[in-house]
């Protein structure tokens, strides 16, 4: 009988529940193609109610223990967990007693769980005296954190997840969903084809597959979202659609900030001008607005990547609160947090400028209260440093210990030079992970072996509130442990003994609970309270279902939306209204950078890869970086498709291939950010973003930039296969490629070059005449004409040979297909005669070539869906009952549409010439 482990899945905020065949794992485990032993969403979850996009769907694919950081290591050798904790903990005393207590500093992770968290913040601030404590979520969503503080009085996001389906005019901003919360965007999806007159507008610089649904799609200027929402507030009060008693009753400030709303945009002609879109496409916005009292705003990046980031999520807020469309059904502003727990880490004072339980330095008494719970005898007093400013200090030896956890600065941050420059520079650096290599861990004088998701046990918080369970459902392998109990050994270490003498998560969860209720009523009442769930018994705290907070005596159930009184947490209890000018970007296009840079995520991938880069699945959707571009860019830089182009800024340059888009506008390119040193030769695309930030929130403005982009002449594309890693230093570009089994990089040369001599000591790592012998022999062919070459390593065992490597080249970066060839790779049967034949050739001839892969899930590529097309099935969902595509998570669904308007108009283009001669 199949057991199932009920978890949370660890990727993006909507925060999926999972189904898990705890008894059906195995280390090497694979899916199925009966789909028995792959994870299922949760059909009882309220995020997905059973759905899994493609990452969730292939976790098991990830858990392997390949890579795995299984045991401590301090200066490069392996130790024990008391050695590697008495350097930690001597270290982190000796510099607070010599420098005090901001020479000490965690950086810390969204992908951490919320008990991890609270016991960084509560030994930091609370302990060693020190509110160093920052989260790459500063990265994400501490934009939207300000701008809710200045206008609420608290981090509350007042929305669920059912207000994006039940409202009729639904604004998307900066987001785009399709790929970067898919679960979400197909309950959206869904709920819009029910409801046909259900209005979607997307505002984002690039079409992207979230357009697929939008009704209205405004391409704006990149940067001038607060520009759009001052608009609809001037017009909201032009046309008589203000809520003038909500304003009067619940709010403060409107008169200033209507007033600066008029100054920056006296006219849709004049913001339609500098947002760079048609008078048409805004009023039609307008007129949406002004007529749907059931409106949602839903931001993301877009909005927050930005040096005015708070200012652009209050010029939203502040359209909701002059309207009166906030808390009530299918209502509200709603920032959608990019993380599994970025929540989770704000309830407990995750961030610099915070305490725990939604509390910060600056609220009156609140120092005090936090200091008289924890029983702390050192309380740090005012902010810490925000995650680039640290990294600064960093560098200017100011902090000289830090303890990074489960993240990877080294890639995410922004001017990727400078973030090395002040890890060389650190005295003692600590990585917490679950990974040997990543481009941090290899910065880390002191290496900490964590558990990951199926092992860590703990809660989340996903970006409508819900507190989920994350459960360890598979016992950690090797040495590794919760990052809680690396950091409670430490603190007991410190002399710290009593407070941190937690015995289970379930231990630091009530305490947690407790905080956020003590003395919480009043004059200090505060929105974060779960102080219903204190008294958990660890049963309990083990069953826990989801459920959204507040979560109090009176509200046992938890709270679906916020703000449904019309009371807020300032003094007063009402909103406030902030005046915004709004403002471009800092970086500005010249002559020497005269491209701007957006960056963004992919569908079928995760931050720096370190969990979904082990998936081969994942990455046949795309397998390498590229940059995107519009074709009057490329046609002006004589660049061609899939050819090697190298993007500069002023601080920094990589080298990617360009993918030529058409919807992608001219003087704008697009990169996705994932990929790192372990996975690319050249390609850590924040080292191309300078080190600009809001003032207010510190968030970086990384979805912005500005560039120059060159093509680079190549003598040789290529791409190489093989049992084992290859040597591939002397080549100029290279991109790791996840395979079932074996390595696969792309390959680029940049001169002329030996190729033999290339390939052999790539395979074996020295000389070609060494190499050469011994039981392996190499196959090799040459077109004299097109100047391809391709060579094919095999054992000399006769009819028992097998593939060891394989490499082809071409002068064009268009290749033959590699699946077969990876196949080859996973058998257990010897090649056959006229597989031998066709290693050179590249494919058998009976062997299907399905074109690029659109659907993940079921492995579909664009030339079966075209020929389906052919065929008569002209509908995504005509190609779902022929060929399964976009019937699992729904993520390929924009592309299938996509392809079908693309090959049907081919086909009357091509119908038409025929017709005409």
């Amino acid at each position: 009988m199949q057991v199932i482990g009920k978890t949370t899945c660890p990727y993006c905020g909507v925060g999926c529940g999972v189904d898990f065949p705890v008894n059906e794992w195995k280390e090497d485990i694979r899916p199925l193609e009966n789909n028995k032993n792959k994870v299922c969403g949760d059909a009882h979850h309220p995020a997905n109610f059973g759905r899994l996009c493609v990452k969730g769907s292939n976790l098991i694919d990830t858990l392997g223990l390949d890579g795995r950081l299984l045991h401590p290591v301090v200066k490069g050798k392996q130790a024990s967990w008391d050695t590697a904790l008495d350097t930690i903990s001597t270290k982190i005393k000796q510099v607070v007693e010599e420098h005090g207590p901001d020479a000490f500093a965690f950086y810390l992770s969204g992908q951490i769980l919320t008990e991890d968290y609270y016991v960084a913040n509560k030994l930091a601030k609370g302990f060693i005296g020190t509110a160093n404590v920052d989260t790459n979520s500063r990265l994400c969503m501490a934009s939207a954190v300000v701008g809710y503080k200045r206008a609420f009085g608290t981090d509350t996001v007042p929305c669920c997840y059912e207000d994006l389906e039940q409202c009729d005019l639904l604004i998307m901003i900066g987001s785009n969903a399709a790929w970067t919360h898919p679960v979400l965007f197909q309950r959206i999806s869904a709920a819009k084809q029910k409801r046909p007159e259900m209005k979607v507008v997307v505002i984002d610089p690039r079409e992207t597959a979230t357009c697929d649904i939008a009704d209205l799609h405004l391409a704006i200027t990149p940067g001038s979202d607060a520009l759009i929402f001052s608009t609809l507030l001037v017009e909201s009060e032009r046309r008589g659609k203000l809520d003038s008693q909500f304003i009067n009753d619940h709010t403060n400030g409107f008169k200033d900030t209507v007033q600066a709303a008029r100054a920056s945009s006296p006219s849709i002609e004049s913001a339609a001008q500098e947002a760079g879109i048609s008078v048409n496409e805004l009023s039609k916005l307008v007129e949406w607005w002004c007529q749907t009292e059931r409106s949602v705003s839903f931001y993301s990046q877009g909005v927050n990547q930005s040096s005015s980031g708070v200012d652009k999520a209050n010029a939203i807020i502040n359209c909701h609160l002059a309207t009166g469309r906030i808390g009530r059904e299918g209502m509200g502003p709603f920032s959608i947090t990019g993380q599994p727990n970025a929540m989770g880490g704000r309830e407990v004072g995750g961030l610099a400028n915070q305490l725990a339980a939604h509390m910060d330095f600056a609220t009156p008494g609140a120092i005090d209260l936090v200091q008289q719970f924890w029983q702390a005898p050192k309380m740090a007093t005012q902010n810490g440093l925000k995650a680039v400013d640290m990294f600064q200090a960093i560098e200017e030896g100011k902090v000289k210990v830090v303890w990074i956890m489960s993240t990877n600065p080294m890639v995410s941050l922004p001017d990727t030079n400078q973030v090395r420059r002040a890890l060389e520079k650190c005295e003692l650096v600590i990585v917490s992970d679950c990974q040997m290599n990543t481009d941090t861990a290899a910065m880390a004088d002191v290496l900490l072996p964590a558990t990951t998701w199926s092992e860590k046990d703990g809660t989340v918080t996903n970006s409508e509130r819900r507190i989920s369970r994350q459960r360890g459902l598979l016992p950690a392998p090797g040495e590794a442990k919760h990052d809680w109990w690396a950091m409670c050994e430490v603190a007991k270490r410190m002399g710290f003994m009593k407070a941190f003498n937690y015995a289970s998560p379930n231990e630091i969860f009530i305490e947690h609970a407790a905080l956020s209720a003590f003395e919480n009523a009043g004059p200090t009442l505060r929105d974060f309270d779960i102080g219903g769930l204190s008294t958990l018994s660890k049963p309990e705290y083990d069953a826990l279902s989801p459920i959204q907070w507040p979560v109090t005596p009176s509200q046992p159930q938890g709270t679906k939306r916020m703000f449904e009184d019309g009371l807020f947490f300032t003094p007063d209890r009402k909103a406030r209204f902030i005046p915004i000018t709004p403002k471009a970007p800092v970086e500005r296009p010249s002559e020497q950078w005269p491209l701007v840079l957006n960056t963004g995520r992919l569908r079928d991938q995760w931050h720096t890869m370190t969990r979904t880069g082990k998936a081969s699945i994942l990455l046949n959707h795309s397998e390498q970086p590229y940059v995107e571009m519009s074709p009057s860019d490329a046609e002006r830089l004589a660049v061609k498709d899939k050819t090697l182009v190298k993007l500069s800024s002023r601080v920094g340059e990589v080298l990617m291939r360009a993918k030529i888009n058409e919807k992608q506008k001219s003087g704008n390119v697009f990169v996705p950010i994932h990929w790192t040193n372990q996975y690319n030769s050249a390609n850590v695309i924040s080292s191309l973003v300078p080190q600009v930030f809001d003032p207010l929130s510190g968030q970086p403005e990384s979805k912005h930039a500005c560039v120059n982009l060159e093509p680079v002449e190549c003598t040789y594309y290529g791409y190489a296969l093989a049992l084992n890693p290859l040597e591939l230093s002397a080549f100029d570009y290279w991109s790791d490629v996840t395979i079932p089994k074996g390595k696969r990089y792309e390959v680029a040369i940049k001169l002329p070059l030996d190729l033999s001599s290339l390939v052999h000591k790539a395979v074996y790592n020295k000389s070609e005449q060494s190499a050469s012998s011994g039981d392996i022999e190499c196959l090799t062919y040459t077109n004299p004409i097109t100047n391809e070459h391709r060579f094919a390593f095999i054992t000399k065992a006769g009819s028992e040979s097998r593939l060891v490597a394989a490499f082809y080249f071409s002068p064009l970066p268009n290749l033959p297909d590699s699946r077969w060839l990876t196949s080859l790779f996973e058998r257990e049967d010897p090649l056959n005669t006229s597989e031998r034949i066709a290693l050179l050739a590249g494919l058998p001839a009976d062997v299907e070539d399905k074109g690029d892969i659109i659907c993940s899930c079921f492995q579909v590529g664009s030339k079966q869906i075209e020929a389906s097309i052919h065929k008569g099935c002209r509908s995504a969902e005509a190609l779902g009952d022929s060929l399964k595509c976009g019937t699992n998570c729904g993520s390929c669904i924009p592309e299938l549409k996509a392809l079908i308007e693309s090959t049907s108009t081919t086909s009357t283009t091509l119908d038409s010439e025929e017709l005409a001669s």
